[in-house]
């Protein structure tokens, strides 16, 4: 796992993230619900870095968060991206479906994507917002893994190191870059992992 934080990120959650009960990191300021173009540019940027010796097909995240991080990212490699969806559109038959859970809406979805997108021996990359307990992540794999693809990078723009899912994701063989790593959130004060 990459402790290596990315300063810009760590700064701008400095000043304007917000740490409620519960471990909960607000940034919807710039990431999340209003974004900040530059920083996103700047994260993407990074992460082409991070992951320029990975052979890449697909970009792939799931809805919401992740689609524009990962939309810039494909924008930067020349890749398509896939964002799994939360609803089953009228639209996809053939699809691929797995189980999410989700630590900040406390309840589980199924996610589907279309067997169209995602092709057996595909290189796919997975970027998505936060890292948590990492089930997002497994639930992606498991889809991946269901096509007959592979998954060969996890890039997280914040990741909560105390929720131990980048640990896990290692565990199981998963390159995890995260930009920002948390180490805590304990008494809703922000600390980075050093």
């Amino acid at each position: 796992m990459s402790t290596n934080q990315f300063l810009p990120l760590v700064e701008k959650i400095k000043t304007e993230g917000k740490c409620l009960e519960g471990g909960i990191l607000k940034v919807d300021s710039f990431i999340n619900h209003q974004i900040d173009p530059m920083m996103l540019q700047l994260m993407c940027e990074e992460f082409a870095r991070r992951f320029s010796n990975v052979h890449v097909d697909k970009i792939l995240t799931i809805e919401a968060s992740g689609i524009a991080p990962a939309v810039v990212l494909g924008y930067l490699l020349k890749k398509p991206v896939v964002f799994a969806k939360k609803k089953k559109p009228s639209t996809m038959a053939d699809m691929l479906t797995t189980e999410v859970y989700s630590f900040t809406k406390q309840k589980s979805y199924t996610v589907c994507c279309s067997k169209e997108f995602i092709k057996e021996g595909e290189d796919i990359l997975f970027i998505d917002d936060f890292l948590a307990n990492g089930n997002a992540a497994k639930g992606m794999i498991e889809l991946v893994e269901k096509a007959g693809a592979k998954i060969v990078g996890m890039g997280f723009l914040v990741e909560k190191a105390f929720q131990n899912g980048g640990q896990m994701l290692e565990k199981l063989g998963h390159r995890v870059e995260s930009l920002a790593v948390i180490e805590s959130l304990d008494n809703c004060t922000i600390t980075f992992k050093e």
